[in-house]
């Protein structure tokens, strides 16, 4: 059947599925590659266990969704190639350069104007299980990632207000929402997309997502096949005219927004179906457990893993990483860092490898919340935050130069970064003014609850310098703090949080999943009609990387206006290895030091 091209409602999220540029939350924080790499202290050995360190414990086998949005969710997406790295269609290495993967599908750019790219599935590609790709498995990704099918209108706040959202998504559907419906040469492998307008991000696009025969078997098909007609038959969603929920589509919407979430080892083995080099092999939950990979034996990449296991350990406490690496339980780690845990791996004669990342900590106000709504109370919070004490804490006995962060949108070694501050008033921030917070208060003593992670010791350190300096101005501060501080974003059950994002380093799909109505990212409810119309200008722009800078820098400015919340800090990113793995190079992106696995070794 026919299918007409047309904008999807851009309140959607998400193209973890379809890009690299996604930011995903921190476990860690901070700025830009400076790359460092373990140096050869022995023979390398092929075969063995090597294990990491992680602060945020895994939640699911997928970062895609809101409540996944992790970036140790999003290590595991890129182990099994399932939204970027091996086995997907492009990495990221630690310069920040794109790397393409051709080992399951290439992609060829056709035309510029109209924009229409195709991809071309590897006739030899299987997954992990050794069923063949096909076309299917990228349909299967685009519909996903463009919203085809929704029918759904939207609240200010971004939520649905009638009609059907199916697939939840961590990012924005922008780009992918222009797109006719593919057109498919099952025979060749091909599918070609053909957009409706320019996109900024059109060649980090990647459809190899999840296993469309997995989504096919939960939902009830027959087969791959059957899948196929039913996506190409089911007409597209009119959000003016919605009709009743699709069950076929809620099923495989079930799958993908909550099946993929873990608690303990899936018995259901389809879960564990990879496109890249690694599959799970076993899983425990929480601060103490651990996420364990074993190579796919079906994976034809030129990359190719020397060592039999990879275990992923989630400790949250640097001291308890740090005596972990020292005792030999991990090879490798990556703790929040501090002058103590510099000084504790130095003693006992670990290799410290230190750069920046490409993140920062930031306080968020709910903007719809009770307390919240009014401007003048975001107002007083923020004139009470200690944001160079929270910096004198956490970072600067680490980096004695470091500064307190004056940007929502750019870090401070980034060129940017200089207009930016010139011009968005985050500065007016620099230090608490109680007098001034008090004045707005008038005698009002309203009750904050801040969301944070409980296991994470910047964090705590950050809540508790905010929690009593508010107290002056009449706040009465509520701890929310919880180790499920990811799965909690965007609840609703709490009025301020605190926590990191942390970008791939590329691309620009970032601006419509956090600050756009309604993105996948936009935790707090923000929604302003300029801010909206300069992201979707930011999206239609190939190659003018000055006018996107522009705008970026006139958003800054708008935040600051809405009392959006505060930007924290950068942080000295850090892995230390205690010398049992050569080949570990630092990366300042989403996936930190896993980025190579494939040049790991053990030292004989």
């Amino acid at each position: 059947m026919t299918h007409m091209m047309r904008r999807r409602g851009r309140a959607l999220a998400g193209l973890a599925i379809g890009t690299a540029a996604m930011v995903a939350l921190a476990g860690c924080t901070t700025t830009t590659p400076e790359p460092g790499e373990s140096g050869d202290s022995g023979e390398a050995t092929t075969g063995g266990t090597i294990s990491i360190a992680q602060t945020n414990a895994v939640t699911a086998l997928t970062s895609a969704t809101p409540d996944a949005n992790l970036n140790t969710n999003g290590m595991v997406d890129y182990l099994m190639g399932n939204a970027t790295g091996p086995g997907s269609m492009f990495y990221v290495d630690s310069e920040f350069n794109v790397v393409p993967d051709e080992t399951n599908a290439t992609v060829e750019l056709v035309s510029e104007d109209p924009l229409v790219v195709t991809y071309t599935v590897d006739p030899e590609a299987v997954w992990s299980d050794g069923t063949a790709m096909s076309t299917t498995d990228l349909l299967l990704s685009w519909a996903i990632g463009s919203g085809w099918f929704d029918d759904a209108t939207y609240a200010e706040d971004g939520t649905v207000a009638d009609g059907n959202q199916y697939f939840q998504l961590a990012g924005s559907t922008t780009g992918l929402d222009t797109t006719e419906f593919p057109e498919i040469d099952a025979e060749a492998g091909t599918l070609t997309l053909t957009y409706g307008e320019p996109y900024v991000d059109w060649n980090l696009v990647n459809l190899i997502g999840k296993p469309a025969h997995v989504f096919a078997e939960h939902a009830g098909f027959g087969s791959v096949e059957e899948l196929a007609t039913f996506l190409e038959e089911t007409p597209a969603g009119d959000p003016e005219a919605p009709v009743e929920a699709n069950e076929q589509l809620q099923a495989l919407a079930e799958l993908w927004n909550t099946g993929y979430n873990i608690t303990s080892m899936p018995t259901d083995e389809s879960l564990l179906v990879s496109a890249g080099m690694w599959i799970p092999k076993d899983f425990q939950a929480d601060d103490g457990g651990f996420i364990s990979f074993e190579p796919n034996p079906e994976w034809r990449g030129e990359n190719q893993p020397s060592f039999d296991e990879l275990i992923i350990r989630f400790i949250g406490d640097p001291n308890a990483q740090i005596t972990a690496l020292q005792n030999g339980e991990v090879d490798i780690i990556e703790p929040q860092p501090s002058a103590d845990t510099l000084a504790a791996i130095e003693a006992f004669g670990g290799t410290l490898i230190q750069g920046s990342q490409l993140s920062y900590d930031h306080l968020d106000l709910t903007m719809n919340s009770e307390v919240f709504s009014d401007p003048a109370v975001r107002e007083a919070f923020l004139l009470t935050i200690p944001r160079q004490q929270i910096l004198e804490s956490i970072v600067t006995p680490v980096q004695p130069d470091a500064e307190v962060l004056n940007s929502q949108m750019f870090v401070t070694n980034q060129p940017q970064y200089a207009d930016a501050i010139a011009s968005n008033g985050y500065s007016d921030f620099a230090e608490p003014d109680i007098e001034r917070a008090t004045e707005l208060l008038a005698g009002a003593t309203p009750t904050v609850s801040i969301l944070y992670n409980i296991n994470n010791p910047n964090r705590v350190d950050a809540f508790q310098l905010i929690q009593a300096s508010a107290a002056e101005a009449g706040f009465n501060v509520e701890d929310a703090g919880s180790a499920d501080w990811g799965s909690l974003l965007g609840s609703g059950s709490y009025d301020a949080s605190i926590f990191g994002w942390i970008s791939s380093g590329v691309g620009y799909a970032g601006l419509p999943q956090i600050w756009q109505t309604g993105g996948g990212g936009n935790y707090n409810g923000y929604s302003n009609a300029e801010v909206d119309a300069l992201v979707d200008e930011s999206q239609t722009i190939i190659g003018d990387t000055a006018r996107i800078d522009e705008i970026m820098i006139e958003m800054d400015g708008l935040t600051r206006e809405d009392f959006y919340g505060l930007p924290l800090f950068q942080v000295p990113g850090l892995v230390a290895t205690n010398g049992t793995v050569d080949g570990v190079v630092y990366n300042g992106g989403q996936t930190g030091a896993i980025w190579n696995t494939w040049e790991w070794s053990l030292v004989g």
